[in-house]
């Protein structure tokens, strides 16, 4: 957006106006012992043209997207966003929609959370989906206190040590100023979450589980459900990439009584890290406990179809004592973002997809290991998989910036005895071309 400054005759035309001397007199009520003393210590002005010169100078200081071939993925994921989302998404209408509090006007807004809550619960194998969360790593942490409301009783937390770090920080936040117990597990050799530890207790509230798994490997979810259940808790899947569902078996068909997660993969820009969008589904029997708000889908007097907020147990709407949340917002326009590109790829293209983004990344794993490169697991994975690096971690990620490849994420500042380990992400915007030439810059 331009900068159009006002003129000196604008501002002494709007101080008429309203009867000021000057723009001192606006603020009275500020202490003169804060007022700055002397002019800012700024630089000569630039024409416009200066200005631009000067901005990409400082850009080209700094790493471009665009001439950079990234393998980072670890929560964010770069996918290639259909010219059709794009397009839908800049429209007014949908752009600068808010949120509906006032449903007999907003009917647009609410048939588009509509159709996103279908296709996320179609998506997942659950039976109802909330109108959104902020992010992934809020959607688990209300996903756990929601098994503490229904499990009264019971006051502990299991959650795997492979879900995504950041994901565990907020919930220990949540917790912190609570008496609720959390107790982490650990994973086995082949890069799996190790459910043995459960086996007898009869405390916990809820047990959650991420698939893909941070190392990017498949957790077998219906055995982690088995143990949960045997343990008298719920079952809470995750994910930081919802895609690997085009492929995979839904959480839902795996017994899992909540999935939520990360929906920044469905035609999201990553945007230096956000916003994202927390994806929330769980079985019809537990709406009444689930937060955040549900759109339903109704009839008016006359007959025709309408929508509604069927659920918005918020503080917003009801006593605070008596909300399932305290987030206040949902996030419209990236759920509607989700809802648009879902729609474009459609169940086959969906597929199609997960697929690719598999292939492709098995395809770099192979090459890595003919490289030179060893894999500590052995778990099936998607599109992003562990790997050492036969010259050391630090060693290869140098020689590689230097030539504009991002080979993965260190994952020794999250798991220090996996210290010169790299997490590698592979999606369908890498070409093969892209993917040997990484082997090769590895081996050289």
């Amino acid at each position: 957006m331009r900068y159009l400054p006002h003129t000196q005759e604008d501002i002494q035309e709007m101080l008429q106006t309203i009867g000021a001397e000057s723009l001192e007199a606006l603020f009275p009520t500020v202490p003169t012992s804060v007022h700055r003393s002397q002019e800012l210590n700024l630089p000569e002005p630039l024409t416009e043209w200066e200005l631009n010169g000067h901005m990409q100078a400082l850009a080209s200081q700094v790493g471009d997207s665009r001439s950079i071939t990234s393998y980072l993925g670890a929560g964010s994921y770069d996918h290639y966003i259909p010219a059709s989302v794009q397009y839908l998404l800049g429209r007014s209408e949908l752009s600068t929609a808010y949120t509906p509090y006032q449903p007999e006007i907003s009917q647009g807004t609410l048939q588009a959370m509509f159709e996103y809550q279908t296709l996320i619960t179609r998506l997942l194998g659950l039976e109802v989906s909330n109108a959104s969360m902020y992010d992934g790593a809020t959607a688990l942490t209300e996903a756990l206190f929601m098994a503490l409301r229904i499990k009264r009783k019971k006051n502990v937390l299991a959650v795997s040590t492979l879900v995504h770090p950041h994901y565990r920080e907020v919930l220990k936040s949540y917790l912190a100023p609570t008496t609720f117990e959390l107790i982490e597990i650990e994973p086995d050799q082949n890069g799996r979450t190790d459910l043995s530890s459960l086996q007898g207790r009869t405390d916990l509230a809820a047990v959650a589980v991420q698939s893909p798994n941070f190392f990017g490997c498949i957790e077998d979810l219906e055995a982690a459900g088995q143990i949960a259940h045997e343990a008298g808790a719920l079952f809470i899947t995750c994910f930081t990439e919802p895609l690997a569902y085009g492929l995979l078996k839904n959480p839902g068909s795996c017994g899992a009584d909540i999935a939520c997660g990360e929906g920044q993969s469905f035609g999201i820009a990553q945007s230096f890290g956000g916003p994202g969008l927390g994806i929330f589904c769980t079985k019809r029997d537990f709406v009444r406990n689930m937060p955040g708000r549900l759109v339903g889908q109704t009839k008016d007097k006359e007959g025709r179809r309408g929508y509604v907020l069927t659920l918005s147990t918020r503080e917003q709407h009801i006593r605070r004592e008596k909300a399932t949340s305290n987030i206040c917002s949902n996030q419209g326009l990236c759920a509607t973002t989700a809802a648009m590109y879902l729609a474009s790829l459609g169940g086959t293209g969906l597929r199609e997809l997960a697929s690719l983004n598999r292939d492709k990344a098995e395809h770099l794993k192979q090459q890595l290991v003919e490289a030179g490169c060893s894999l500590p697991f052995s778990s099936p994975t998607f599109n992003e998989f562990v790997v050492r690096f036969p010259a050391g971690h630090q060693e290869v990620q140098k020689r590689l910036q230097a030539k504009g490849i991002l080979p993965g994420v260190d994952l020794g500042r999250y798991y220090p005895e996996l210290d010169g380990h790299s997490l590698v992400c592979v999606t369908e915007t890498k070409s093969r071309q892209d993917l040997d030439i990484l082997a090769k810059e590895v081996s050289a």
